[in-house]
């Protein structure tokens, strides 16, 4: 086939040697803050591929571009979930207050899966952690992994 015939964005991943970006195939449930998250994301990569066609930097545009179809996939998929306030169930964009069987415990916030860090207390939705709490109430028990997690709070 003629390379006439192939699509532009095919040549600029090749030009990186790149791939896409996997979107995961779950709800993309986000927070109020995992949405403005995404929206500054896309404002920053517009700007960053603007920079990169400015200099005809063809490989930082291949992956800048890449990069932005990600996020505009996120964005146009993106479904805002708050909370119930007075819900005494977990859900969706909860903090969760669990104390674990051996005395441990762990504040952990329900989030989208762009916006989850569990290095800062924040977990995917789609996490086992998240899995298992969904739908439970203080008092009940988690069981993750085999280790087993009372939840003690909910904010």
């Amino acid at each position: 086939m003629s390379r006439a015939f192939t699509r532009e964005e095919d040549s600029e991943n090749a030009i990186a040697g790149i791939g896409e970006r996997p979107v995961s195939q779950h709800r993309n449930l986000v927070t109020e803050k995992g949405l403005a998250l995404i929206e500054a994301e896309l404002l920053r990569l517009r700007e960053e591929l603007a920079k990169a066609e400015t200099e005809a930097n063809r490989e930082r545009m291949a992956l800048v571009s890449r990069d932005l179809r990600y996020w505009t996939a996120r964005r146009e998929t993106a479904e805002l979930s708050t909370p119930e306030l007075d819900s005494d169930v977990v859900r969706f964009g909860m903090t969760v207050s669990l104390e674990g069987e051996d005395g441990g415990s762990v504040n952990w916030k329900i989030v989208g899966e762009d916006e989850a860090d569990p290095a800062n207390g924040s977990i995917s939705h789609v996490s086992p952690m998240a899995r298992a709490l969904f739908g439970k109430k203080v008092g009940d028990v988690a069981t993750v992994n085999g280790k087993e997690w009372e939840i003690v709070g909910l904010g």
